[in-house]
């Protein structure tokens, strides 16, 4: 692993990088983000990092900003990963799109449905699940 050079100043891109960082249905954005904040040592960019930290659905997010954090030398605790449901009321969710779909529609179709209507669900699960993720996601819409 590289020792990259940090910096205390702000960064020239710092508000396109608050807002990526803040994307809620891009979880590869929002890692990026965290990334490219942690080359900068500043009370802005240390603020949006706690934020990811403390608040991300992701815990591969939040687990790059707490080491950004902690590369900082800041005095932060890595969350515990999360049980049950990443975001609230999602079964809910799944059974409405579910149901809009006519009878007998294909797991495919479900998938690209919930997709489009709910990305933010659809990234938070895939960022979390990784490479099961249509295998978890399959086995959810077979059982509602």
């Amino acid at each position: 692993m590289s020792i990259e050079e940090v910096k205390t100043e702000l960064p020239p891109n710092y508000e396109a990088l608050k807002v990526s960082a803040n994307r809620t249905s891009n979880w590869r954005e929002r890692l990026n983000a965290v990334e490219e904040l942690g080359r900068w040592n500043n009370p802005k960019t240390i603020d949006v990092l706690k934020h990811r930290l403390n608040n991300d659905t992701v815990y591969q997010v939040q687990e790059a900003a707490y080491h950004k954090l902690k590369q900082f030398g800041e005095d932060v605790q890595l969350p515990a990963r999360k049980k049950g449901d990443l975001i609230k009321g999602v079964t809910k969710i799944l059974v409405r799109i579910k149901k809009s779909l006519p009878a007998g529609h294909s797991f495919e179709e479900f998938k690209e449905k919930l997709k489009k209507m709910r990305l933010d669900i659809y990234d938070a699960y895939e960022g979390e699940r990784g490479s099961d993720f249509d295998k978890w996601l399959e086995n959810v819409w077979t059982s509602l």
